[in-house]
């Protein structure tokens, strides 16, 4: 519980950088800094519930910065397609600005580019799609109250909304009974922002700080764009582009002086907004459930069966005891070679990779390190983690393989170096090819392309090759018991212990303690929505790791009482197949909550789906396969055989 407390407070802090509004000055101190006066506002890249294709800010032919500048991005920055730029929304601290105008854009009946620019403004606003504005590296929030009188604060804010033909009105429109006329688009042209800050009062430090940003935004028709009053009708872009269209863009900017909201917790107010809390701990206590059910037979079966068992197996009389039980019959071909032993310690080696990846990025996530304000930080983190631990998927493919006797050391090393990272590339190049074609700002760019490469094949390969030597140069895995030469035959297995109903109902259990906090994850990253509950997610990784490993074991016992020996795959594939519960689950995820329209976005969400699901896919199976493979050592390994 000590993570969920640690992730919680931290992830409310903001990054460690300088405060945009004014700079700190202890009090007491002789040297006076010069004080920020200017607030920029930043803008990033816009996306859409509906689509899965973020755009970025220029192309909807908004107003543009005159001397626009780009922030160095990192690289989960840019894997994730955001586009931080500057833009023309500045203003000076403490004077509030009421009506400013910022551009007019005028789009010309009869010129083609003007109908394709203000097609594409229609069609982000038929689609939804929303800005998201940065300022001090705080979002710019809507805030607006839902059901049960709860105030929700988002952190991006639509560009517009649509009356549809039949007089329905969509998204935002609902918002104002204005908004009614048929085929009809009513686009947000003026912005009153409110920045609350914080003066240093009882802190410590004079001056003042951002603590809160928000805004609404408003659909008005200026008549005259020179003086613009905002006020009045709505902007209205109609359907049929049949006359000259102008739009003017207006904002309104006021200051308010706030001591109660501490600079250090300005993110409460956000994240508070977002009901996840009660529905995370449900799901813990449902998780903890599962994993006390299933400690409790694995510890029966370890404590009274197996320890009756082996009491019995080891005593004088060895005839009476093998008649019955079946586990131990096996002795002499349990530990046999699995077929395509080769594919299997590849995916082990990869398994491990992830699984020591996922750890250490969770870890430093609860301790606060990839908060919502560190932007990127969470794709980045796993990325370099993923490249620096080559070694260890190195050493473990190989030093299984040459337990399995085999032989072809250059053929697994590079398979493990290559194959499962080749398939995700692969995937992930195909995706960004249709995301270039749909000229999204979500397309890696070539350069980034080949630094990845790169890393790949500069850092990644060449550590595991250095894994792979020294797993090679140490000796096979000694195994408790012998093998015999002819594998012993396997006696008619009733329907549940063959080999795919046991896999089967292997996933259902893992899949059980993660399937809520999943939902919550499938919606951070397609529904946009901020992610910050780091604690219970390490909580439920821990879970998830207990829960494939109590489940393999048990039916990996089951299967050896039956007299099959063959576990190696069947251990990994029993927890593996919680990913195609995923798959599943994102699949009916799509359908029942997603409105994502178009064939590029469905291709591309089943595309990104389908690496989620490979990566989890080895990651259950490695964490299944080593908790069988600890189980079946110990207990051959107590055991009398002549």
């Amino acid at each position: 519980m000590f993570f969920v407390w640690l992730s919680w407070h931290v992830a409310c802090q903001k990054s460690l950088a300088t405060p945009e509004l004014w700079i700190r000055v202890p009090r007491g101190s002789t040297t006076e800094k010069k004080k920020k006066t200017l607030i920029q506002l930043f803008v990033n890249r816009l996306d859409s519930v509906e689509s899965v294709l973020p755009y970025e800010y220029d192309v909807f032919d908004f107003c543009k910065d005159d001397n626009e500048r780009r922030p160095s991005e990192n690289l989960g920055q840019v894997l994730f397609g955001e586009r931080i730029e500057t833009s023309p929304y500045k203003f000076s601290f403490k004077k509030d600005v009421k009506c400013q105008e910022l551009c007019t854009k005028v789009y010309t009946k009869g010129k083609s580019e003007d109908k394709n620019v203000l097609d594409f403004l229609k069609r982000g606003m038929q689609l939804n799609y929303q800005h998201h504005w940065i300022v001090d590296n705080m979002p710019v929030t809507w805030c607006y109250d839902v059901e049960d009188s709860q105030k929700y604060c988002n952190p991006g804010f639509p560009i517009g909304c649509l009356v549809t033909t039949d007089g329905r009105a969509k998204d935002a429109c609902v918002i104002n009974s204005e908004f009614n006329k048929k085929n009809t688009f009513y686009i947000f042209n003026h912005v009153a922002i409110k920045i609350t800050y914080h003066n240093g009062e009882g802190e410590g430090w004079r001056g003042a700080r951002l603590v809160a940003a928000t805004l609404e935004p408003k659909s008005i028709k200026n008549a005259d764009a020179e003086k613009p009053t905002c006020e009045g009708l709505p902007m209205e872009v109609p359907g049929e582009f049949d006359s000259d269209l102008k739009i003017t863009y207006t904002y309104s900017v006021t200051f308010e002086e706030n001591n109660d909201i501490k600079w250090a917790s300005r993110w409460d107010y956000i994240l508070v907004s977002m009901p996840h809390t009660n529905i995370q701990w449900f799901s813990i206590m449902n998780s903890l459930v599962i994993v006390l059910f299933l400690s409790g037979m694995v510890a029966m079966i370890m404590l009274r069966t197996l320890h009756k068992d082996i009491a019995r197996y080891n005593q004088v009389d060895q005839e009476d005891a093998q008649e019955e039980s079946g586990w131990k019959q096996v002795h002499g071909d349990v530990f046999r070679p699995p077929r395509k032993g080769m594919l299997l310690s590849v995916f082990l080696g990869q398994g491990t990779q992830i699984f020591i990846m996922t750890f250490i990025t969770l870890f430093l996530a609860c301790l606060g390190f990839l908060s919502p304000a560190n932007r990127g930080a969470l794709m980045t983190c796993s990325v370099v983690l993923w490249v620096l631990l080559g070694t260890p998927a190195g050493y473990v493919s190989s030093r299984l393989y040459k337990t399995f006797g085999g032989e072809k050391w250059k053929t697994n090393v590079l398979l493990t170096a290559l194959l499962c990272p080749g398939i995700v590339f692969a995937d992930f190049f195909l995706m960004n090819l249709i995301l270039w074609v749909e000229g999204s700002s979500a397309a890696i760019p070539f350069g980034t392309l080949v630094a990845i490469l790169a890393l790949w094949f500069g850092i990644s390969v060449p550590l595991t090759f250095v894994g792979a030597y020294f797993g090679f140069k140490k000796p096979a895995i000694e195994q408790p018991v012998r093998t015999n030469q002819i594998p012993r035959q396997i006696p008619e297995q009733s329907f549940f212990t063959k080999p795919v109903p046991g896999i089967v109902m292997g996933g259902i259990l893992p899949f059980g303690c993660i399937f809520i906090q999943l939902f919550f994850i499938l919606n951070s990253i397609w529904s946009h929505q901020m992610y910050y509950m780091f604690g219970f997610l390490f909580l439920v990784f821990i879970i998830l790791l207990i829960t494939c490993s109590e489940a393999t074991i048990l039916l990996c016992y089951f299967h050896l009482c039956a007299e099959d020996y063959h576990w190696w795959w069947r251990s990994f594939l029993t927890s593996g197949f919680t990913a195609v519960y995923l798959f599943v689950y994102a699949v009916h995820y799509f359908f029942s909550k997603l409105q994502i329209v178009g064939a590029a976005s469905t291709i591309l969400y089943f595309g990104y789906t389908s690496i989620m699901v490979l990566i989890f896919f080895l990651f259950t199976g490695t964490i299944g396969f080593f908790a069988c493979f600890w189980f079946v050592n110990k207990i051959y390994s107590v055991v009398k055989v002549d």
